[in-house]
């Protein structure tokens, strides 16, 4: 029956790829695309006359915030399950969307199997990630964003030694790998296995992203008073 079919409304710009997705999703069994756009215009207007029950977004229109649209759409419609596609969504992006309520996130290279698995499971109430960002932090960016907290209150809660902290506060600083070492009196090799865990907890690429980090958080300002340091 049609009542039980997931309701689909389709916000992509690329007409391709528009036209391509809503093909798809039109054979499978229980599902229903309702309508398909190259925009978020009226979009609430439309939202109340097709009354869907999804709403796959592309994470980078063109003409508009897609985040914008995310906060519109759940402010009046909350019941409706939103799922962002983007092809390398970034992780403030992530934090931002989820915080705004958005149900699950896509890459579009992902397969027809995993893309259809995603909107099936989204239904259902689980809350979709991209593959490079599951685990544990990810985990901490839903639950933070789901009560509200702000990215800050996110990076305090992840768990670094007292050895990490100290080693980002002089990341920030423009100390290089040698330097840190001669400071807190280690050897390069094991500077560059903290600096590779602090990457790993705070799911970084680089020492940039971890200096950044640093200047936009209060727990690292006070880093280098602690002389006690029996954690490594």
């Amino acid at each position: 029956m049609t009542t039980n079919k997931i309701r689909i409304l389709l916000i992509e710009d690329n007409r391709l790829l528009r036209e391509g997705i809503s093909e798809l999703l039109k054979k499978q069994p229980d599902m229903n695309v309702v309508t398909t756009v190259g925009n978020g215009e009226n979009i609430l207007a439309l939202i109340d006359k097709q009354k869907p029950s999804v709403v796959l977004l592309d994470l980078g229109l063109r003409s508009q915030n897609s985040l914008h649209i995310v906060k519109l759409v759940k402010k009046d419609f909350s019941e409706i399950k939103i799922i962002v596609m983007d092809l390398i969504p970034l992780q403030a992006d992530i934090f931002e969307f989820v915080q705004a309520g958005v149900s699950g996130f896509m890459l579009k290279d992902i397969s027809v199997a995993e893309f259809l698995k995603t909107i099936r499971s989204v239904m259902e109430g689980t809350q979709v990630l991209p593959p490079h960002l599951t685990g544990s932090l990810f985990s901490q960016i839903v639950e933070h964003a789901i009560n509200g907290l702000s990215p800050g209150k996110l990076n305090e809660s992840i768990m670094m030694t007292k050895r990490e902290r100290q080693v980002i506060a002089l990341i920030a600083d423009g100390n290089t790998n040698k330097e840190i070492a001669q400071k807190l009196h280690l050897s390069t090799y094991t500077v560059k296995s903290h600096v590779h865990n602090i990457l790993e907890k705070l799911a970084l690429n680089t020492r940039v992203q971890i200096a950044k980090h640093a200047h936009l958080s209060d727990q690292y300002k006070t880093a280098m008073d602690t002389t006690s340091l029996i954690d490594e």
